[in-house]
């Protein structure tokens, strides 16, 4: 499979070539349709599997690929949900040591998913809207 583009620079996968057509599917809707070759150039750079992840909203890519396990989904569904939040609340509503969330609020703070926010006068953590985004397109 290739990741081919139109005259228009819409972006396709190539499925099955012919002689003069070319059977393409549409990453985002997933329908198939058949484009004339000579309207449709290669793009070697675009992986096709990255390509077909483009289906995928940016938002819950993001969250997909940042989040190494359950509890750290369940941190910022959390905050999307409750945020924002101190560190002192989370760490007395969650079984997670002080090291633990630390690190977890590490990670998703590097990869956009939450901010550093003040609560009651305390360091805490709110979800951004990229998370906000991503969870209520999961619950969807």
């Amino acid at each position: 499979m290739r990741t081919v583009r139109d005259d228009d620079g819409r972006t396709f996968l190539l499925v099955k070539q012919s002689s003069e057509s070319s059977l393409v599917r549409d990453p985002e809707t997933g329908s198939e349709r058949y484009l004339p070759n000579d309207a449709l150039t290669v793009d070697d750079e675009a992986s096709p599997l990255v390509t077909a992840a483009g289906a995928v909203p940016a938002s819950v890519r993001r969250l997909l690929t940042a989040t190494p396990d359950e509890q750290a989904l369940g941190l910022l569904v959390e905050l999307a949900d409750r945020g924002p939040l101190a560190v002192r609340t989370l760490l007395e509503a969650y079984d997670l040591c002080e090291s633990d969330l630390h690190g977890l609020l590490a990670e998703c703070r590097a990869a956009g998913l939450i901010a550093e926010a003040r609560v009651a006068g305390e360091r805490g953590y709110d979800a951004t809207e990229t998370t906000r985004e991503a969870v209520s397109l999961l619950r969807e």
